[in-house]
């Protein structure tokens, strides 16, 4: 099986992600598109198993198989969080709407840890390019900003809030090159803070619900071995 037919025929949830998910986009914006497919079952009893992810076949799409998904979820991966609670949807069968009805499961205070280890390197990109050219990469600079705003909000709330429109316009004077850098050093700064302090009363368990989720995927893979492949 082609991996442009798993992503064809067995995706099971897709959306929108990217600066429209976000409420950033502008008239140039790429519209960017995820997934998550579930290979048959049967395909995992062959020796060459079915890939983990496609790229494609559409421009600016990929997908993830339902297990690495759901692994990197667990994991509190900002970018696969971030697609699984993004309001564009774009499709959903039975399984997909199951998965989006576990999206509290995945998450955890782990969050902190895994989208600030992300938010700093991404900030030393950022002074590296200052250092060596005189200015940051303006777009990374907001999307920066951006995740670090959604961390800190999903650890005080509970809940991740991709669109973050309600700061629309000074992102988006971020990503315009209007503000200086370090303004926009000390708006990190103050984030980081806000989220280190979020982190310590945050409503969120310690660990995620590894068990519900794998019982997902069990009963998942169970019901696809009962299908034929095509």
């Amino acid at each position: 099986m082609q991996p442009e037919t798993l992503v064809r025929d067995h995706t099971i949830y897709a959306c929108v992600t990217g600066s429209r998910a976000f409420g950033l986009a502008t008239e140039g914006s790429d519209t960017d598109r995820r997934g998550v497919f579930l290979a048959p079952t049967p395909l995992f009893w062959r020796f060459d198993k079915p890939p983990t992810h496609v790229e494609g076949p559409a421009e600016e799409q990929f997908s993830w198989e339902l297990e690495r998904f759901c692994e990197l979820a667990l994991r509190a991966n900002p970018n696969i969080l971030e697609c699984l609670h993004s309001p564009l949807v774009e499709h959903a069968d039975d399984t997909g709407r199951e998965l989006l009805a576990l999206r509290a499961a995945f998450l955890s205070r782990r969050v902190h840890e895994t989208f600030t280890r992300y938010a700093h390197g991404q900030r030393r990109k950022l002074e590296a390019d200052v250092r060596l050219h005189g200015a940051p990469r303006w777009k990374h600079a907001m999307h920066l900003l951006r995740l670090l705003i959604s961390a800190r909000d999903l650890l005080r709330t509970g809940t991740l809030a991709v669109d973050v429109g309600v700061h629309r316009e000074p992102l988006l004077a971020v990503k315009r090159g209007e503000v200086a850098w370090s303004e926009i050093g000390s708006w990190m700064t103050r984030l980081e803070r806000e989220t280190e302090r979020a982190a310590r009363h945050s409503p969120l368990p310690a660990e995620p619900d590894r068990r519900r989720v794998e019982d997902f995927l069990t009963r998942a893979r169970r019901a696809s071995a009962l299908r034929p492949v095509a």
